[in-house]
């Protein structure tokens, strides 16, 4: 195990031995969720549940919502659908007694912690429904003061910025990005009285943030923006320990790698891109496939991603392979959930990758054996097994054939074969209600279409 457990528990509670019993490992408190591995995490979950079915349990409501906070955080970091559906039933539960109970404060907490389920499903599968369950549930919170009403606040915003990119309205997303000042203030005046717990909870939200302010300005193409995001990153891992945080703090790392890469990116200055992928290099430090299958998946791509930057700047092959062999770890541990929407982003970049070390090297064979890699997982794995997965491979072979036209300069219907795999992905695609994958498959067929008439 990644962590020397019993030794870092003890550190944290400060040898407490006579802190009575509670069931699991952790006694119900979230802070120290994340010195868990996977596996441990699972039993934690299980415990949960036990604690709160348990015949005549004291404040059942408040096992219910410590069982869905730590099946939430299960599913955050294994992309497990079930784990997510069981913490979203936890949490509602856990409402609908607090609400005959009459108890508005334990109730806000309850739906604060439906609209964090919900946005993690959102998050992970792309499904549009889930945010709009989440407005929802937000709408309910009828606290107007306190922690609860802070959190409510820093969610709203998060999900007006949601909205606000989807519709490209950059000056929209960039004030709902500076609404997070006030709640943020909120939650840092309540961190230094509930401690880790609230210190977690501030940590996520900057986060959410700076992925806000890189966003725009990356569609802004705005130096001073993507600094300000750059500056908010390094700011935010000082309040973190990455031995006592290691999740946290790996998110706050990469951010801040992702927001070097593209300064450099914006300024022309290969030294800064490469201390971005230092940043994101060290971002991996503290992860560890067991102990967190998802975060380091993500901390793999988003350092393919840094890599593919420098290989840009600096049109190094060299840079552009790193990427791919990044982009491959990384999908190793994403096969295993196929609808997730980080792994058609990280196959994606992967081939265009391919596609950059073959128009660098005016190599086809490069082309050729990603081509026949392609092909023989289709064969593999056919679309009724794993609809989403075999899309995702068409939207790559659509991409390879692309670059073989833009290398050569000869279509030999290629343009042709490439659109049918991206119309055969949109359809899988829609049909499942992934709509970030539909939307990439949608640009590729409006390239093509633009390419063909050219």
């Amino acid at each position: 195990m990644m962590f020397e457990f019993g030794r870092d528990l003890k550190r944290i509670l400060g040898g407490h031995e006579t802190t009575p019993f509670k069931d699991g490992l952790t006694g119900g408190d979230p802070s120290l969720l994340e010195l868990l591995d996977l596996r441990l995490l699972t039993n934690e979950a299980r415990a949960a549940d036990v604690a709160a079915g348990r015949i005549g349990a004291k404040d059942r409501g408040a096992k219910l919502l410590q069982a869905a906070v730590v099946w939430r955080e299960l599913a955050r970091r294994s992309g497990d659908a079930a784990a997510l559906r069981k913490g979203a039933f936890q949490a509602d539960a856990a409402a609908k007694l607090f609400e005959t109970e009459r108890r508005p404060e334990a109730l806000a907490a309850a739906r604060c912690e439906q609209a964090v389920l919900a946005l993690l499903g959102a998050d992970l599968f792309g499904d549009e429904g889930l945010q709009a369950a989440a407005q929802a549930t937000l709408a309910l919170v009828g606290v107007h003061a306190g922690p609860r009403s802070a959190l409510a606040a820093a969610l709203a915003a998060g999900l007006e910025a949601r909205a606000a990119l989807a519709d490209n309205d950059l000056d929209r997303a960039l004030a709902a990005a500076q609404s997070y000042e006030e709640p943020l203030r909120a939650l840092a005046a309540a961190r230094r009285v509930k401690g880790g717990a609230a210190r977690l909870l501030v940590a996520e939200h900057r986060a959410a943030r700076i992925e806000v302010l890189l966003t725009c300005a990356a569609r802004l193409k705005d130096n001073a923006l993507t600094r300000v995001a750059a500056d908010e990153a390094r700011a935010a891992l000082t309040a973190l320990d990455a031995d006592f945080e290691p999740l946290a703090w790996a998110r706050l790392e990469g951010l801040r790698g992702a927001a070097l890469a593209q300064l450099g990116d914006l300024d022309g200055d290969i030294t800064v891109v490469a201390e971005g992928v230092d940043a994101l290099t060290a971002a991996l430090g503290p992860l560890d496939r067991d102990h967190s299958p998802l975060d380091w998946a993500r901390a793999q791509a988003n350092l393919g991603a840094g890599l593919q930057a420098l290989g840009e700047a600096t049109t190094s092959e060299r840079a552009f392979e790193q990427a791919v062999t990044a982009y491959d770890r990384a999908l190793i541990e994403l096969k295993r959930q196929p609808a997730l929407s980080l792994r058609a982003v990280a196959a994606n970049n992967r081939a265009l990758c391919l596609a950059r070390c073959a128009e660098l090297t005016a190599d086809l064979a490069v082309l050729d054996a990603a081509e026949m890699a392609f092909k023989a997982e289709l064969t593999a794995a056919p679309a009724s097994r794993d609809p989403a997965g075999w899309a995702i491979i068409q939207l790559n072979l659509a991409r390879l054939y692309e670059a073989r036209v833009e290398i050569t300069g000869r279509d030999e219907g290629r343009l042709q074969r490439a659109s049918v795999a991206l119309a055969c992905a949109f359809d899988v695609f829609a049909e499942l209600g992934l709509r970030s994958l539909t939307d990439l498959a949608s640009q590729g067929l409006q390239r093509l279409k633009a390419a063909q008439t050219a």
